[in-house]
């Protein structure tokens, strides 16, 4: 009887881990199907549509400054203190519109280096001086200067030169 016992046991374990580990694979299969739908395109998505909303508000002012162009630290400062916007106080954004346009400078502008100082104006940029090493800019520089050689610019083009420049 003991042995009758022992063995019905050893049939109850085998049985009882079985299941589990056929539910674990089940279970495994499906959390592994839930995890391969395509998360990252609302990310694309939300920088496209950030994007769009920084060239509407900011080009009704000035040209859209590319996100690269001034370090992150910079696009925040600009953002969390819209009174104060080169002597001027930006109009009132939705807290949605402000965290779609904040998601598209964060993604795409650059950080600052080590012992760089924070650039508050565009000219003040490594990067901007970076790529017009050469260049005479016109004196004094504002925001609209860039059209003079950025025909593209209004819209965020600046691969686009003017003929004059363009080689």
């Amino acid at each position: 009887m003991i042995r009758f016992l022992q063995i019905t046991l050893r049939k109850s374990r085998f049985l009882s881990t079985f299941i589990v580990v056929i539910t674990s694979i089940l279970i495994g299969s499906q959390i592994s199907a839930v995890l391969s739908y395509p998360l990252a395109q609302v990310n694309t998505n939300n920088s496209q549509i950030g994007q769009e909303l920084y060239v509407q508000n900011c080009s009704s002012c000035h040209i859209p400054i590319p996100a690269e162009v001034l370090p992150t630290d910079t696009w925040q400062e600009i953002l969390e203190k819209p009174g104060k916007h080169y002597g001027t106080s930006l109009p009132k954004l939705s807290s949605i519109n402000t965290r779609l346009i904040w998601s598209y400078l964060r993604t795409y502008s650059r950080p600052l280096l080590e012992r760089e100082l924070k650039p508050e104006f565009v000219t003040q940029s490594r990067y901007f001086r970076a790529l017009h090493p050469q260049v005479n800019l016109p004196q004094p520089v504002t925001h609209q200067s860039c059209i003079l050689c950025h025909p593209g610019a209004k819209k965020l083009d600046y691969f686009s030169l003017s003929s004059e420049f363009d080689s």
